[in-house]
């Protein structure tokens, strides 16, 4: 009974909107007025876990079905992650979790372990392009496929490419960015990734495009890169930065600056946080291990120090609470087929993983940015906006 009291006055810190408690037949009303969603816990969970990690204490119970949200999962998510203040994190208790070592073998199995669970997996809930990262909806009622292609058009409209120009993609992903590059301007593009997985399928799209003449991907790490002694005109980089840590913001930067020519345009895609922390414990345990989220004057601070010049800053950050959404929905369609290549943890983890961020970039826990930029002056660009 002292546990089960101890546990409700933990939840009613978070009492913004109200909601209900159900456990052990009894009902606690969190916050004043009509409930909209219903929290059911089946198994005590630990204060002690809940003080050492908040997110990490109520992931795995709901992760392991001790915890069932009655109603929707994502609004649920929204009303606790709205107020993400009030979580606790020992640091100390939970060190080697959150700050993970940035050797290039640890950085190369934590990589793997997320984007090496299947492409048969990602095929199942992201749209035709397999794009895994922050859609562009120009208008409302855009599909996710086309505001997977609107973010493509949009990042190389901003790099301004011209024919035959050599054009640099620092995880590639499985190609979809360099391949309509190659279509659209002709452009020469490779492609590094340190997954074998989007390795062997961006390797099998170029032959299924003909486009082995302009595009070509290598497995690799971004720190090799200055070793090649390729020159590149323009360099994107689209949501990798985030597995770079932060201890090597400044090399990831440096490495860019070694392989770009004079002049050329870099255009850097990252999830970004206001100020700098060091991650969510259960998104490093489970769903990105290692993961950092860089906050936007670092890495402004940084391009600076490699005499990047800053010509344009974009927040999406409603367009991923979007592009996520409709994962999500995806996502939920294709379940039963998830429980059968993983288990029900599985599935219910990835299904917490993406409505979680959903829930974050609506509450501006952490933000999406484009960042374009030139390496020194480049005075040769167009006086007026060349993008749309």
């Amino acid at each position: 009974m002292l546990e089960e009291n101890v546990l409700v006055s933990f939840l009613r810190k978070f009492d913004e909107q109200p909601f209900l408690v159900k456990m052990n037949g009894k009902e606690y009303l969190i916050g004043e007025g009509k409930p909209t969603f219903t929290v059911k816990i089946h198994k005590m969970i630990p204060i002690k876990d809940l003080v050492t990690s908040t997110s990490l204490a109520l992931g795995e119970a709901y992760m392991d079905g001790n915890l069932e949200i009655e109603g929707n999962l994502y609004e649920a998510l929204n009303h606790f992650l709205g107020q993400m203040d009030k979580f606790s994190t020992d640091q100390k208790a939970l060190k080697k979790l959150i700050f993970s070592s940035p050797a290039k073998k640890n950085q190369e199995k934590e990589v793997r372990s997320h984007y090496d669970i299947g492409n048969d997996f990602y095929k199942l809930w992201l749209d035709e392009t397999l794009s895994y990262s922050c859609g562009y909806f120009r208008r409302e009622d855009d599909t996710l496929y086309q505001a997977q292609v609107n973010k493509v058009d949009h990042i190389l409209e901003k790099l301004y490419l011209k024919e035959g120009m050599n054009l640099l993609d620092i995880g590639c992903g499985w190609g979809f960015l360099l391949i309509e590059a190659a279509k659209k301007y002709q452009v020469h593009g490779t492609g590094i990734t340190l997954s074998e997985e989007q390795y062997r399928e961006f390797r099998h799209r170029i032959q299924e495009e003909g486009l082995e003449d302009l595009l070509s991907v290598e497995v690799m790490d971004y720190r090799d890169l200055p070793k090649t002694g390729k020159k590149f005109d323009r360099v994107v980089s689209v949501g990798m930065v985030e597995h770079v840590g932060r201890d090597n913001y400044q090399l990831f930067l440096d490495c860019v600056n070694q392989v770009m020519e004079p002049g050329g345009l870099f255009l850097l895609h990252f999830i970004s946080a206001l100020k700098e922390h060091p991650g969510d414990p259960w998104i490093k345990k489970y769903i990105f291990p290692g993961g950092m989220i860089p906050s936007l004057r670092e890495m402004l601070s940084d391009m600076a120090e490699d005499n990047f010049h800053t010509l344009d800053i974009e927040n999406l950050r409603l367009h991923y609470n979007k592009t996520l959404l409709c994962w999500e929905e995806n996502y939920k369609k294709h379940i039963p087929e998830v429980r059968k290549m993983f288990d029900d943890r599985f599935a219910r983890m990835w299904d917490l993983y993406l409505s979680s961020c959903a829930a974050t970039f609506r509450n501006g826990v952490i933000d999406l940015h484009q960042i374009l930029a030139t390496k020194g002056i480049n005075n040769q660009l167009p006086a007026v906006r060349w993008y749309s």
